[in-house]
């Protein structure tokens, strides 16, 4: 790849408007105290607004006015095989993270035996859903199919592991589905400029979740305990893989019960859907994408609130 390409408009505008989002995500939050002190905690939060907006709006400028399309292309004609296949895994990963957050989906109807008709089971699995359902009918001759709620409410959190679910995963597991998010859909466009534009969000996601972990240590805006600090990952997987969190097939197993499966079949599923819409799109890159990572940067950085991104 030539230096003229590298440094060419198009790859500038790529990567400068996100480069801008980490450095001045970066500043601000590490010299927060001392900002703070000398000018105030509103002028610190109109400053950090400020040039969040701008950043974010040159983001954007750049997508849709240099870089959408832009060449030179990787390739032409159908998205390649290997290239589907690490869209498919970044993708999967990502709308998996991303599909824990909601409540448990479920099968809206259940058969219930004449033993759990007998124990008064009732239609669904909390209270939270219960009340939203009712109470079971009463059963006659024994147990059958019984309709329930479609979201199980409950929390089955362990308060007795320093680690659960998607922690496993990741230490920033909304970071790193948004990252993963768009380096998966970075794949799957033949303009390299454009696939620039989508991989930089996994950039924030390493970048800005290691600052983040860096001030937590030092006490600054939060906290990271040396015991949660040792079983966790910023990078996904890496410590589930690595035997931090203990046994490799024991952590699998424990993380399969924890998390939502059918939720997670759903991220799957859409997963496969992007990739088949990519394939039949008359656009390089289905316009839902940028979009889906402007609410992501909404919901993480420009707000001021959330424990791991607290400034």
């Amino acid at each position: 790849m030539s230096a003229a390409t590298i440094l060419s408009k198009p790859m500038r505008w790529a990567a400068g408007g996100w480069a801008f989002f980490i450095a001045e995500n970066f500043i601000l939050s590490e010299n927060r105290t001392y900002l703070i002190e000398n000018f105030g905690d509103d002028a610190y939060h109109y400053a950090y607004g400020t040039l969040s907006t701008a950043a974010m709006s040159s983001v954007f400028y750049g997508y849709f006015r240099k870089v959408k399309d832009a060449p030179p292309l990787l390739f032409k004609g159908p998205v390649p095989l290997g290239a589907k296949v690490a869209s498919f895994v970044c993708l999967s990963l990502g709308l998996g993270m991303a599909s824990q957050i909601p409540p448990k989906i479920q099968i809206p109807v259940e058969f219930v035996t004449s033993n759990s008709a007998d124990e008064n089971i009732t239609i669904a699995t909390s209270a939270a859903a219960e009340a939203v359902v009712g109470p079971a009918p009463p059963t006659e001759g024994g147990g059958g199919w019984k309709v329930r709620c479609p979201f199980d409410f409950t929390d089955n959190k362990d308060t007795n592991s320093p680690v659960h679910g998607l922690e496993r995963i990741s230490r920033h597991p909304g970071l790193w589905s948004f990252g993963l998010l768009g380096l998966g859909s970075s794949f799957l466009v033949p303009s390299l400029p454009q696939r620039v534009w989508l991989a930089m969000p996994s950039m924030v996601a390493l970048i800005g979740g290691a600052h983040t972990d860096s001030r937590f240590r030092r006490g600054m805006g939060g906290e990271l305990s040396e015991e949660y600090d040792k079983v966790t990952s910023n990078v996904p997987l890496l410590a589930m893989l690595s035997g931090a969190q203990g046994n490799v097939i024991d952590v699998l197993n424990d993380f399969s019960s924890e998390i939502k499966p059918l939720n997670a079949a759903v991220a799957v599923g859409t997963a496969d859907s992007l990739l088949i819409w990519a394939e039949f799109s008359t656009s390089l890159t289905p316009e839902i994408i940028p979009l889906l990572l402007l609410q992501e940067v909404g919901s993480h950085f420009v707000s001021s609130k959330g424990r791991m991104v607290r400034r």
